[in-house]
């Protein structure tokens, strides 16, 4: 069995009429023949997958079996200014993946499977608009120094969505012809056919790395680690630019030791050709006491490093819950200690944002 069947065994589709209509929605039914086909009047409110507590003893077989397929109504790139410059719209939202510390879960409300927006075309024409009407970048940000990003990946890991449909693969296609734009997406999954996509540099792969113990415990149903790092120079060669996310960081003992060998196992991986062109993002774990209330109920040895309230403190989130993140003072010295540490191990890698 290989890693794309380990993650998917589509049973289970739950359909709306347009989407099924749609060249998109047809291919991707062709693709799952034998799957059972359940009409929905709407992606976003099937009962039976979302905000059910009793889904939790059932989080990975969900994520495993369901696939729903809708239409993408509304289209915006909404600015960014961290990790992009604009949020693309969705072509899929939830994963096949159960990282910890997700916070889609929080949204969606115990149960994310993949949805796919079979509306691509749509989508794909939105996005070409909108770039031509952005120009020519008018000076260099820390996003990038030339184009205009977009990122095409904010709610899924477009890795995995290409096991699915061929959406993700129609955005780098239209990417490769925008003269100021570039596609963006942050990944924990190493799939191996995007090198056959001839990105021709306008396409970020972000893979996200942690050291292993930490993803072992967190990182659920994820390529290792160590996987991760050694397709770097593969996309690298194919034409991908290929940045790190240090992401989440999580503070417990020995985290910063742990980090030191993680940056010096990267340092070793790397070609000068991928050290050439690195960059990374560094975000500190936030988390949050509705997703810790669901973990509680499948994974709760993950609750023993992501809910610390010795070393938290809470924020109200826009949605009414609590925010926990590391305790103002101490963050500060949290980030200064490891892009420290990024300087010294890895003094070619730019930090483009730590926080």
């Amino acid at each position: 069995m290989n890693e794309g069947q380990r993650l998917l065994d589509i049973r289970r589709i739950y359909v709306e009429p347009a989407a099924a209509g749609l060249p998109r929605g047809k291919e991707i039914l062709e693709r799952f023949p034998e799957a059972e086909r359940i009409e929905i009047e709407a992606h976003h409110r099937i009962p039976e997958l979302y905000g059910d507590e009793a889904n939790v003893a059932r989080w990975v077989r969900i994520k495993t079996e369901a696939l729903v397929l809708g239409v993408k109504k509304s289209l915006t790139a909404r600015p960014n200014g961290r990790s992009s410059d604009f949020i693309a719209p969705s072509t899929a939202n939830g994963c096949a993946m159960a990282c910890a510390y997700c916070y889609v879960p929080r949204r969606k409300g115990y149960s994310n499977p993949i949805t796919v927006f079979a509306n691509i075309d749509k989508i794909t024409g939105y996005l070409a608009r909108h770039a031509g009407r952005q120009g020519v970048k008018p000076e260099p940000n820390q996003v990038d120094p030339h184009a205009w990003v977009y990122d095409i990946g904010e709610n899924s890991d477009c890795s995995v969505d290409a096991t699915v449909s061929d959406n993700v693969r129609d955005l780098v296609g239209l990417f490769r012809g925008l003269p100021n734009a570039k596609a963006s997406f942050a990944t924990k999954y190493v799939n191996r056919d995007l090198l056959d996509w001839d990105p021709r540099g306008r396409t970020r792969v972000r893979f996200s790395l942690m050291p292993a113990a930490d993803a072992k415990l967190l990182d659920i149903r994820t390529s290792p680690v160590a996987d991760r790092i050694a397709a770097i120079d593969d996309f690298v060669e194919a034409g991908y630019e290929v940045h790190v996310n240090f992401s989440p960081v999580v503070v417990r003992d020995g985290w910063l030791e742990d980090w030191a060998e993680l940056l010096g196992q990267l340092d070793d991986a790397l070609s000068p050709a991928a050290r050439a062109q690195l960059a990374a993002e560094v975000i500190f774990l936030t988390h949050n006491d509705r997703l810790h209330e669901v973990n509680l109920g499948w994974h709760p040895k993950a609750e023993e490093v992501l809910w610390r309230p010795d070393l938290q403190q809470p924020k109200r989130s826009q949605t009414g819950g609590w925010n926990v993140r590391y305790k103002t003072g101490h963050k500060g010295r949290y980030v200064t200690a490891l892009t420290d540490l990024i300087a010294e191990k890895i003094p070619y890698c730019t930090v483009r944002y730590a926080f």
